[in-house]
Parts: C-alpha cells; sequence; structure tokens
C-alpha cells in the first residue's frame, strides 16, 4: 500500500522532471557514475566488450522503462550472478585460433535463454500468483545459493589481483590492487554523501594511478614486474585512423557469432548453465523491486506490477545477451542513489540511459578504460564479489532462518559445500560433452532437500508440560490443606 505522509519526502516523484536543466543534467551524471565501474567489471573479467556492454546497460533500462510504463525509476547493467555461467558458455568451442576470443553466439543463447524463462515466469505469475516460486525456492535455498555464486567467483579475483600486463605473478600487482580495495573501503566508510555513492571510481581511480607509477618505473629501468598497464588498446586504436576510432559501431557481440561454432548438444550445457541461475536471480528482482519500493514508498509488485517488471527485465536480458554478451539486472547502487537524493525521477534516468549509449559510442573513452589493469579490477572483485555472498547472508538474517533446526542446516551445508567446492557434472550425450555447473548443481541439490525433508511440526514446549502436569498436584495440595 502506497504511503501517502511518507511520500512528501520525495525531492522528485517518478513522473516529476528537475525545475533546471543543468540540475537535470547532474542528477543524471550521477547515476551513470554509480553503475559505471560495476558495469564495466563484467566485461573485463570475461573479456567481453565493454562498449557494448555500457550501450546495451542505456538500451536494456530504456526497454524496462517502456515495459513499466514508466512508473519504477530503475536502472539495467551487466550482471555479476552470471559470470560462471558466461565463462561456460564463452569457452564452449571458441575460436582455437585466439585464445582471447571467446563464443559469443553461446553467450547470446544463454541470455536469450534467461530473458525467455523471465517471461515465462512473468506470465504464469499473472495468472497464479507467486506462491509457487517461493515454495519451489524458499530463502533457506536462494541465500546459500547467492553466496555460492559469490565465494565461487573468489578464485578469479585473486587470480586477477596478482598478475602484471604480461599475466605474471606481481607483487606490485598485487599492490595496486590492495590500494584500490583499501581506497574503495575508507571511501565508502568515510566519504561524504556525494563520494559514498562512487567508492568504486575513487578506488579504482587510485589504484590505477598507483599503476601508471610504476608502469612509467618499470619502463624506464626495463623492470617487466612493475609494468602493470598495457596501453595497447589506446596504441592499436589510433594506429590507423578510421570513424571506428571514435565511433565504435562495431563493437557488438552479434558481429563476433562466427568466433565459435555451435552444435546442438551444446544447448544442454548451456541450459544447465543459465537455467538455475535465472531462478535466483529472479528472487533477487523481487527484493530489489520490494527494497525500491520501500524506497519511494510505492508497491511496485502491484503497479506496475511483477509480471511487468520481469517482462522488462527478461526482455532487456535477451536483447543485451545479443548485443554484448551479459545479463542485465536491477542495480542496488542505483536505487542507494535514488534513497540518498530523494529523487525517484523515471525522466531523469531516461536522460542517463541516453548518456550511457552516447558514452559506450565513444570510442576514444573506450579505449582508455579498456586499459584498467585486471590487479586494480581483481583489487575492488575482492569486495564486490564479497557483497554478492554478504547478500546471501543478510537474506538469511533478514528472514530469520533458524540454524538451530537440522534441516536448515543440511540444506544450507549441502549447497556451500556442493558450490564452493566446485561439484560440476560432466557427460556425453552422441558424443558431445554436456556440463552442470556448481552452481546448478548447488541450487538442484538444495532444492530436493527442501523438498523431502519437511518441517516437523511444532512440539509442546517444556514449560507448557510442567504447566500442565503441575496443575492436578496445586488442586490436591489445596484439598488437603482446606
Amino acid at each position: 500500500m502506497e504511503n501517502t505522509a511518507a511520500k512528501n519526502d520525495l525531492v522528485l516523484d517518478v513522473h516529476e522532471v528537475p525545475a533546471k536543466k543543468s540540475q537535470w543534467a547532474l542528477l543524471s551524471i550521477q547515476h551513470i557514475l554509480a553503475m559505471f565501474v560495476a558495469c564495466i567489471t563484467v566485461p573485463l573479467i570475461i573479456g567481453t566488450s565493454i562498449p557494448a556492454t555500457i550501450i546495451s546497460a542505456g538500451i536494456g533500462t530504456l526497454i524496462y522503462i517502456a515495459f513499466t510504463n514508466k512508473k519504477s525509476p530503475v536502472v539495467l547493467s551487466s550482471s555479476f550472478a552470471y559470470l560462471s555461467s558466461m565463462g561456460v558458455a564463452f569457452a564452449l568451442d571458441a575460436n582455437p585460433n585466439d585464445a582471447n576470443v571467446g563464443n559469443y553466439l553461446a553467450l547470446a543463447i544463454g541470455m536469450v535463454l534467461v530473458g525467455l524463462i523471465y517471461v515465462i515466469v512473468a506470465l504464469v505469475i499473472k495468472k497464479a500468483g507467486t506462491g509457487w516460486l517461493f515454495k519451489l525456492l524458499p530463502t533457506i535455498v536462494v541465500g546459500p545459493v547467492i553466496m555460492v555464486i559469490g565465494l565461487g567467483l573468489a578464485g578469479s579475483a585473486v587470480g586477477n589481483l596478482t598478475v602484471n600486463a604480461a599475466g605474471n605473478y606481481s607483487l606490485i600487482a598485487i599492490l595496486c590492487g590492495l590500494v584500490a580495495l583499501v581506497v574503495t573501503a575508507l571511501t565508502a566508510h568515510y566519504g561524504n554523501k556525494t563520494l559514498s555513492l562512487i567508492p568504486f571510481v575513487i578506488g579504482m581511480a587510485a589504484g590505477y594511478g598507483v599503476a601508471l607509477i610504476f608502469t612509467g618505473i618499470g619502463h624506464l629501468a626495463n623492470w617487466e614486474e612493475a609494468i602493470i598497464i598495457s596501453f595497447d588498446p589506446i596504441v592499436n586504436n589510433f594506429k590507423d585512423i578510421s570513424v571506428a576510432s571514435f565511433i565504435g559501431y562495431d563493437c557488438f557481440a552479434f558481429l563476433n557469432f562466427n568466433n565459435g561454432t555451435f552444435a546442438w548438444g551444446q544447448m544442454l550445457t548451456i541450459v544447465l548453465a543459465f537455467a538455475p541461475v535465472s531462478l535466483v536471480t529472479i528472487c533477487e528482482h523481487i527484493g530489489d523491486h520490494l527494497n525500491l519500493g520501500n524506497v519511494i514508498h510505492k508497491d511496485l509488485l502491484k503497479d506496475p506490477g511483477l509480471s511487468n517488471t520481469l517482462m522488462g527485465d527478461g526482455v532487456a536480458t535477451a536483447v543485451s545477451g545479443v548485443l554484448c554478451g551479459c545479463a542485465n539486472t536491477t542495480y542496488g547502487e542505483n536505487v542507494a542513489v535514488v534513497g540518498v537524493t530523494k529523487v525517484a525521477s523515471v525522466p531523469v534516468i531516461i536522460t542517463a540511459c541516453i548518456a550511457t549509449i552516447a558514452l559506450g559510442l565513444f570510442t576514444p573513452l573506450m579505449v582508455v578504460v579498456q586499459t584498467i589493469p585486471k590487479c586494480v579490477t581483481g583489487g575492488v572483485s575482492l569486495v564486490l564479489y564479497g557483497f554478492i555472498a554478504s547478500s546471501g547472508v543478510k537474506m538469511l538474517i533478514n528472514e530469520k532462518i533458524d540454524f538451530g533446526v537440522n534441516r536448515n542446516i543440511f540444506i544450507a551445508a549441502a549447497i556451500l559445500v556442493a558450490g564452493i567446492g566446485g561439484l560440476s557434472i560432466n557427460f556425453n550425450i552422441a558424443g558431445q560433452g554436456v556440463t552442470i555447473t556448481s552452481t546448478a548443481v548447488a541450487m538442484i541439490l538444495g532444492i530436493v532437500l527442501n523438498l523431502i525433508l519437511k518441517d516437523k511440526k511444532a512440539e509442546e514446549t517444556p514449560v507448557e508440560t510442567i504447566a500442565a502436569e503441575e496443575a492436578p498436584v496445586e488442586e490436591t495440595a489445596s484439598a488437603e490443606e482446606n
């Protein structure tokens, strides 16, 4: 139910616009800054196109806004939840002549599948409500699976943190990454309202600055370990000047579909890699909209409706998969911007989307972003991936899951150990290798255990039992005294 009294604390409501154009521009830029670092981190890790991912975030958000009739101030951008799934798809029969070019077609198929699942779930919810979904995926399953998604990426963060520009282990690379991590934490904790919204921007800038100093020393002293930054993206972009050197029209995933081969036997691997995670992110989608609804004092699950928000998110992910290979998801960073500024204006977000698309097409800036070294992204990823895992813990705490109950311990334990331990299942169908990822295996185990381990009926408490037994004794004693 909408809280009319609380509504007054919004500076701008959903359909309102800023009075001044300068204010409008600044509010839009703030949304871009809030999502920018997390948005580009996904393609930096996987090796897909950064410009295409930024453009897809803008297009995906516009699609979502259209499906929700401009009633929900949400920003969509690249999802970390699918990193392990993307890694599986990207490696499927990739170009053997270039280890840096993956299978974009398999990625796109996976993301279109995710979008289709969102649409199907949205239609079922519109018809039957959400009860079946929460019964299949209660908090005791979803919370640990989210923890697995975050902690399962820990190895990737550490691996990136420890390498220099040449891909070799370097203590200086670790130092640069840790500078990024510490500055991010300090900015988030001690920064003012403006700085605390962009701690990852400040942290990565600090890490990049230190890496730049060491890279200069490394080149001057011919000290390879200290060369942390590779400027090849900038050099290659301006080696042969063309229109593409300034406008990035050739960055999209669908232009690289021929980099890998596709066989129908791969479909099962793609389905098993993406489908289980899509159910988890649907639950996250619901949680994000409940959170945002509390911020703007509206029930977004009723208006514009959960079926419409899921439709918008799903179609945006399918389109994003074709454009850049990444999934789209609601961004908590931008929900925080709305919460702090009290500006829920959808027109402000639409302006941010248009600016984001233009930004992604501006090649000179994009090639500079591509020089951000792996160790710096690895440093901030220690926090980013930890946030994913911590959100699973937070979910369990908020829902007051009782780990004094053996049933809950068994479900969580099986999910955590199978997922973090890397229990994947590999087999062949008609000569084609099929892999069930460890995240999928963990989730399936959790669902099965949740279904077969029924809740026990609450037993009579000892206090109640004692009271029932003592009552006749008191009556007898009273009769003897009389």
